[in-house]
C-alpha cells in the first residue's frame, strides 16, 4: 500500500515525463498534464525516448516492466480531469515564478480539498507560491534531479505553514518510487544540490563569456583534474539548456542576462537544447 494512491504530474517536459515513469514504475497510475494537445503530443513521445534512456542505464531485460510503467501513465491536456482523481500533484512546469503561481490559482479551484500538491521548482521557494494553492499546510517542494531513476535524490522542502505530517508522507512517498528523500529543515533557495551545483555551472559560464576557453576545454579540464565523469556544459546539455536560459533569465546575479543571452542566441534559436532535442554544447545523434 503506497502513500499516494494516484499522482498527477503537471508539465509533460523532460523531468515531467520522468516523474511520471519513476511513479509509475512503482505500481502507481500517473496522469500527465499539459496545455495543449500539441504539447501531449510532444509528451508521448519525449516519455517514448525517456524510456530508452533508462532502458539504456538499467539493460534491456527491463523492457517488460518499463512497457507495464508506460501502461499506468495517461496524457490529459484538461486539467480539471487531470486532478480530479488524484492525491498528489507534482508540478514541473517552466522555472518562472508568475506562471507556477498562474497554474496553481487554476489547480486550486479544480482538485480535490486534501490533495497535496508538491512543486518540483529547482531554485524558487515553496513559499513564494505557497498562497497561490490555496492549501498552503498541503503545499511543499519535492525536488528531482534530472535522470531520476540514476541521480535519486529527492529534495523535500516545506514552508513555516507546512503541516508537519503532509511534510513526511511526501518524504514517505519519495522512498517508495526508489528516490534518497532529502529532508532540508529550512528553506533554501536552490535546496542543497543546487546550492552546490549552480555556482559550480556560472563559474564555467564566466569562462567561456569572457573568453577564456571553450566549452569543450573546460569540461576536459574539469574531468581530468578532478576524476569527474563529466564536466559543467555536459551537466548544461543534460539539465536543459531551456532551462538554463529560464533559470539565468530570472537571476539578479551579475552576468546572468549576458548567459541567458549568449544561450539564446547560439544555442536555443538554433533548436539546441542539449540532450532532450539531440544537440547542445555536444551532438548527441
Amino acid at each position: 500500500m503506497t502513500t499516494f494512491s494516484s499522482v498527477a504530474v503537471l508539465g509533460a517536459g523532460v523531468l515531467g515525463t520522468q516523474i511520471a515513469l519513476q511513479t509509475a514504475r512503482h505500481g502507481i497510475p500517473v496522469v500527465v498534464h499539459d496545455i495543449s494537445d500539441d504539447a501531449i503530443a510532444a509528451g508521448r513521445e519525449r516519455l517514448a525516448g525517456i524510456v530508452e534512456q533508462y532502458l539504456g542505464d538499467v539493460g534491456q531485460d527491463a523492457r517488460q516492466d518499463a512497457e507495464a510503467a508506460v501502461a499506468r501513465i495517461t496524457f490529459d491536456a484538461d486539467l480539471a480531469r487531470a486532478v480530479a482523481g488524484a492525491d498528489l500533484v507534482i508540478e514541473a512546469v517552466p522555472e518562472r515564478l508568475e506562471l507556477k503561481r498562474e497554474v496553481y490559482a487554476r489547480l486550486a479551484g479544480v482538485a480535490p480539498a486534501g490533495t497535496v500538491f508538491a512543486t518540483n521548482s529547482s531554485t524558487l521557494l515553496p513559499s513564494a507560491i505557497a498562497d497561490a494553492t490555496g492549501r498552503p499546510d498541503r503545499f511543499l517542494a519535492l525536488h528531482f534531479a534530472n535522470h531520476v531513476w540514476r541521480q535519486n535524490t529527492a529534495e523535500v522542502m516545506g514552508t513555516e505553514q507546512t503541516d508537519p505530517a503532509v511534510f513526511d508522507r511526501v518524504a514517505s512517498f519519495a522512498e517508495e518510487i526508489g528516490m534518497v528523500p532529502i529532508r532540508l529543515r529550512k528553506e533554501q533557495p536552490g535546496y542543497v544540490l543546487n546550492s552546490l551545483l549552480v555556482p559550480f555551472l556560472d563559474a564555467a559560464a564566466g569562462l567561456v563569456l569572457r573568453g577564456v576557453a571553450d566549452p569543450e576545454t573546460v569540461d576536459t579540464t574539469w574531468r581530468i583534474g578532478t576524476g569527474a565523469p563529466v564536466g559543467p556544459f555536459q551537466i548544461y546539455d543534460v539539465v536543459g539548456l531551456r532551462t538554463a536560459h529560464a533559470i539565468a533569465s530570472a537571476s539578479p546575479e551579475p552576468g546572468a542576462q549576458a548567459w541567458a543571452e549568449y544561450l539564446r542566441t547560439e544555442y536555443l534559436d538554433q533548436g539546441k537544447y542539449g540532450v532532450e532535442s539531440g544537440e547542445g554544447f555536444y551532438r548527441y545523434r
